[in-house]
């Protein structure tokens, strides 16, 4: 039976769905190709009609996992001037819900410690898809009249990302929850975003 384009699109993206889950619970090394397939409701044959490797899926899965986070950030941002914008993000990133979601949250918290150990595709999607996100982050300083948004960004991210892993390593839930507050509170306080949250 022959199916149409949009078939096998939806198909590779249930695939992917399924690997982005499995890659930030088991990490990249620990997923299985026929355990993703079975997730996804389809036969382990059926993978190489999709992608030439293991390899190959683990750094399309990373590209999917940065799309779906854009996804996410953009309509959280909707309607919103830069300032306003910003601090969303920084409310969305730093929050009980995300800290807990490590199946469906930012990929780079839960996999930039995997990626030294990961191929060369796999480290070039993860770093591309870390620029997509400084890159976005910097229009917004720069609308805000930064004089060097892209360090400034680079910075904002580093923050992000390491309060965000800190958090969900914390065995007390009391620190963790403080982890993300101080970090929301101060990168706020820091790029002047107190007062377009309110």
């Amino acid at each position: 039976m022959r199916y149409d384009s949009e078939h096998k699109q939806r198909t590779r993206t249930k695939v992917l769905d399924a690997a982005a889950r499995a890659i930030r619970h088991d990490g990249p090394q620990g997923i299985a190709v026929g355990g993703v397939m079975a997730a996804a409701g389809l036969t382990h044959g059926g993978f190489y009609a999709h992608f030439e490797s293991k390899d190959a899926l683990v750094a399309a899965a990373i590209d999917h996992m940065f799309e779906e986070a854009r996804g996410r950030v953009r309509k959280a941002a909707q309607g919103l001037g830069p300032a306003q914008a910003l601090g969303s993000y920084i409310d969305l990133y730093l929050c009980r819900k995300h800290r807990d979601a490590r199946a469906l949250g930012c990929p780079m918290a839960s996999l930039a410690s995997d990626l030294p150990r990961l191929g060369d595709a796999a480290r070039e999607r993860f770093a591309a898809g870390v620029r997509g996100v400084i890159a976005a982050i910097g229009e917004k300083l720069a609308e805000l009249g930064y004089a060097d948004p892209e360090a400034e960004a680079d910075s904002l991210v580093a923050e992000l990302v390491g309060a965000l892993a800190l958090a969900r390593v914390e065995p007390s839930a009391k620190r963790s929850e403080a982890i993300l507050a101080a970090s929301r509170e101060r990168l706020k306080r820091r790029f002047g975003l107190t007062e377009a949250a309110a």
